[in-house]
């Protein structure tokens, strides 16, 4: 079994002076959620998620090494970064990176010998249930192994993936989704060939062709701030009194996936992933101090859509990440019906009227 030892690299064959990477990672969205954690980010059940592939981070990393003045004063013994977002300094971001790089120096020790200017964008709203910081993590931790890969050559892809993986959950913990594949599992199970929680790996089964392509579109309920960050909401499943169940609950529907992915079987995903959804809000509205993160128009969103897939028999369906955004998920045949409903019925209930269109992707790419 693969451990973290694995990722701490020995000794350097090669030095580089400067440069500069470029990393597109998309955001994910959950099929099964990951809602507790343990030390080092390491998931209280396993999850399974979509790749997206138009909501993503592109994120440009320019290094320099310190000169050896900088190298012996005190702040050259720390780390060194400047971060713009979106072409402007971006200071109340800066300790989560300072938090990050110091989480992941044992596995990349060359980073006090340099320094960072991350330059990142988001083409989705910042901090708005789209999962921005699994995008932005991955983007980085993609951006980190293209250096680490010049120091290290000799590197497989197999090791390149699975570090950036890990690296990516060491920032948020569902960015490790975010590297690579259409399908991506987190965590350990039982009947999952390679799962691990230390990084997201291929869903490595059988998929029906009904899920190729599968369609996903972002409602923006609320463009706003999480009421509630995904890092406390994790903590208030500490003693939650039906964690122990919950987590289970992802074991067993992960092992169902299993089989309907193989399927087709749209009606029992269906189940699977809108359940997925309300207990994650359930979880929230029984933790203490409790939560409410769906608004009004969630509801009526989610009312709508059981409405017309009962009238229609179409197989659309909802998830939700931990806020009031509803993502619609429906397969590539239907999209045409699907959009014309969402445009007439939906829409309405968006703040100002805004939504994603988005889709399955492949992951990270290096541009």
């Amino acid at each position: 079994m693969i451990s973290v030892n694995d990722f701490i690299p020995s000794k350097y064959m090669h030095l580089v002076e400067n440069g500069n990477f470029q990393w597109s990672a998309p955001s994910n969205i959950a099929l099964v959620k990951y809602w507790g954690k343990k030390d080092n980010q390491i998931p209280a059940n396993p999850s399974v998620s979509f790749t997206l592939n138009n909501c993503k981070t592109i994120t440009k990393l320019a290094f320099a090494k310190k000169d050896i003045s900088t190298a012996l004063n005190v702040k050259g013994n720390n780390f060194s970064f400047d971060l713009l977002f979106e072409g402007q300094p971006k200071e109340d971001f800066k300790p989560k990176i300072q938090k990050f790089l110091e989480r992941i120096e044992i596995y990349l020790p060359f980073l006090k010998d340099y320094h960072f200017t991350i330059d990142t964008e988001n083409t989705f709203p910042h901090s708005s249930g789209i999962a921005s910081s699994a995008s932005g993590m991955a983007a980085l931790a993609m951006n980190l192994m293209s250096l680490e890969k010049v120091l290290n050559p000799e590197m497989t892809e197999e090791y390149f993936y699975q570090k950036a993986s890990l690296l990516a959950r060491l920032g948020s913990g569902s960015a490790c989704r975010s590297v690579k594949g259409q399908v991506v599992v987190w965590g350990n199970h039982t009947n999952i060939s390679g799962s691990s929680d230390l990084f997201g790996v291929e869903f490595p089964n059988a998929i029906h062709a009904n899920f190729k392509n599968f369609q996903d579109t972002i409602l923006l309920v609320d463009k706003g701030e999480k009421q509630v960050s995904s890092t406390i909401g994790h903590d208030l499943m500490h003693n939650h009194p039906f964690a122990e169940r919950r987590f289970a609950q992802a074991h067993e529907n992960l092992d169902q996936l299993i089989s309907i992915f193989e399927s087709g079987n749209l009606e029992e995903f269906i189940k699977i992933v809108e359940s997925e959804a309300l207990t994650l809000h359930a979880m929230m509205m029984t933790s203490m101090p409790y939560f409410i993160l769906m608004k009004p128009n969630t509801l009526e969103i989610i009312n709508a859509i059981w409405k017309f897939r009962n009238e229609t028999k179409i197989p659309v369906c909802f998830t939700l990440d931990a806020g009031a955004n509803v993502h619609v998920l429906y397969p590539e045949n239907v999209a045409e019906t699907v959009l014309q409903f969402i445009k007439n019925e939906l829409v309405g209930y968006c703040q100002n009227g805004q939504y994603i269109c988005d889709e399955i992707g492949n992951g990270a790419v290096l541009i």
